[in-house]
């Protein structure tokens, strides 16, 4: 049921992919209650700050911007107009009451489980004298509140498979804000990834936690995983391009391998974390798995898809870490070769078991090792982009680019590559020979028809 009184609301998104589904979802609530989106804040009736609490910087500039945004809600007050600010995602679900403890302007904290109940929380929001804070973990109901899209804002849409995680990796919050392993039934899934096909997705980029974790109810009651969803979901018509992540080392299955290797639509591309590569920071980051056993994984991949692009996440100067531990991480780098990867110095997170570790690396030491791994990993993604340099590949194209004539779109290898074209490219997939290669982008020249 739509308001009599159609309001607005402004939706600002931090951190990973599942964030931005979820806020797409919300945002798909949001306008079945009649509410239209803005992008002044200044004008929402609504605010919300769908949040992410990997890094504590993040976290921290969520306070920043309630800081800015009561402001604004002051102002708006003062003219007679009533705001609701809204705290989603996981600093809410980690953090709870205080976060209106240290902003009292926030009416509502909504854990990343509770996204159906968003309408009739805010309209909670709106007669109580008093914040809510609801973050429960009924992940079924979530899903199956929540409507299939109706609309797509790019050829490359998300679908989320499955939440939470049973790892519990030492310096992760995931468990305790996503709550544990849950996976969507294949059913469902299928049924939204038709939606999303028929409103002109082309490209699906499967997510979870732990997305290779997979294991949802499939036909009459059988558990599937990860590989025989891909496998299904990509017989379904106008599906051109499949992804996943982020994916776990542990949970990286025969079939799974296999499908990279049998499965056109699913890209050369794979996520694949592993943190560091010293044996001893695994054990102590709980990663159930060595270093030796993740470049012998790397190299099964390979063998499938000789192609393929790698990418994974480096945590640097975990609690403990040595010279020596440093150095097998960049000896790790050098034997396996990343296409692309993310690398941060390490932050303790409140309630993670790595948070109480007293022996803390410092600052300059974690930023020296840092600097120094990156330029390894930048060196390796601009090698790897060199490769297909006067190659002729498919290209997706996402959007228009700033210059007149000019389209955005990925390579199969996830590669962001800028091309010129005649009339509407966006949601086209064309050949494009590569002209000119940087680290972080490509660009090309579209083949004739």
């Amino acid at each position: 049921m739509q308001r009599a009184n159609p309001k607005s609301y402004f939706l600002k998104t931090f951190g990973c992919q599942m964030n931005v589904y979820d806020s797409e979802r919300m945002a798909e609530a949001l306008a079945r209650d009649g509410y239209s989106e803005t992008d002044d804040v200044a004008k929402a009736d609504l605010v919300i700050l769908n949040t992410c609490h990997i890094r504590e910087k993040a976290a921290e500039k969520v306070y920043s911007d309630l800081g800015r945004i009561r402001v604004i809600k002051d102002a708006r007050k003062r003219d007679g107009k009533e705001t609701v600010i809204a705290v989603a995602g996981c600093v809410a679900q980690a953090e709870g009451p205080e976060i209106t403890a240290r902003q009292p302007a926030v009416d509502l904290v909504i854990g990343p489980q509770s996204y159906h109940r968003l309408p009739e929380l805010i309209a909670r929001a709106e007669t109580n004298s008093e914040s809510i804070v609801e973050t429960e973990f009924p992940g079924d109901e979530k899903f199956a509140a929540m409507k299939a899209p109706r609309r797509v804002s790019s050829p490359s849409a998300f679908l989320t498979v499955q939440e939470g995680c049973d790892k519990f990796c030492t310096f992760c919050v995931v468990p305790y804000t996503r709550g544990a392993e849950f996976s969507r039934p294949v059913s469902k899934l299928e049924a939204e990834a038709r939606e999303l096909a028929a409103a002109g997705a082309k490209e699906l980029v499967l997510l979870g936690q732990n997305v290779n974790a997979y294991h949802g109810e499939g036909p009459v009651g059988r558990t599937v995983g990860l590989a025989e969803l891909i496998r299904r979901l990509a017989e379904i018509d106008g599906i051109e391009r499949i992804r996943y992540m982020t994916s776990h080392p542990r949970d990286m299955s025969d079939d799974l391998i296999a499908a990279h290797a049998e499965v056109p639509q699913l890209m050369p591309f794979l996520h694949l974390p592993i943190q560091s590569g010293s044996d001893r920071m695994l054990a102590a980051m709980n990663r159930k798995h060595r270093a030796a056993e993740y470049v012998d994984l790397i190299a099964r991949v390979r063998e499938a898809r000789p192609d393929i692009a790698l990418s994974s996440d480096f945590i640097v100067g975990f609690p403990g870490e040595t010279d020596e531990d440093a150095e097998e991480t960049i000896a790790l780098v050098k034997a396996v070769g990343f296409a692309q990867a993310f690398s941060f110095k390490y932050s303790p997170r409140p309630g993670t078991p790595a948070a109480g570790i007293e022996v803390q690396v410092p600052e300059d030491v974690k930023a020296e090792r840092l600097q120094r791994l990156q330029a390894l990993l930048e060196e390796q993604q601009l090698a790897f982009n060199s490769q297909v340099l006067g190659n002729t590949i498919p290209v997706l194209f996402e959007r228009r680019g700033r210059e007149p004539g000019e389209f955005v779109g990925r390579t199969p290898y996830l590669q962001l590559i800028y091309a010129a074209g005649d009339g509407d490219l966006t949601g086209q997939t064309a050949d494009v020979k590569v002209t000119e290669t940087r680290r972080v982008s490509l660009s090309g020249v579209i083949s004739a028809a």
